[in-house]
């Protein structure tokens, strides 16, 4: 299997930063794509950021301006730049990626378990 895990949450103050990593772990896989979500207590989960194969990043009308998306594919890892947070920004986040086996064209979809960022004074 693939396994997605993620890093860089915890606790920040209205305005502050954090940089979320994504690593993806497994063999025999290449990375199509990968994107962050993001679900709050209470709300349904929502997409933040992804960025497609032409490189051209897409972010949610909510973060646009504050937010980064950004990956190292030799890595196979990515990031998520958060800038002036927002009490409204907390939520746990979820990368995802989009991956298929060295051997076949089908895609398949691989799911981090979560990180918390909580923004609270």
């Amino acid at each position: 299997q693939v396994k997605l895990v993620e890093s860089g949450g915890g606790l920040v103050q209205p305005g502050g930063s954090l940089t979320l990593s994504c690593a993806a772990s497994g063999s025999n896989f290449v990375i199509h794509s990968m994107g962050w979500y993001r679900q709050a207590p209470g709300k349904e989960r929502e997409l933040v950021a992804t960025i497609g194969r032409d490189s051209l990043a897409n972010y949610a009308d909510s973060v646009k301006g504050r937010f980064t998306i950004s990956e190292n594919n030799a890595q196979n890892t990515k990031y998520l730049q958060m800038n002036s947070l927002k009490v409204e920004d907390t939520a746990v986040y979820y990368c995802n990626a989009e991956y298929y086996w060295s051997w076949s064209s089908t895609r398949l979809v691989a799911w981090g378990r979560g990180t918390q960022v909580t923004v609270s004074s």
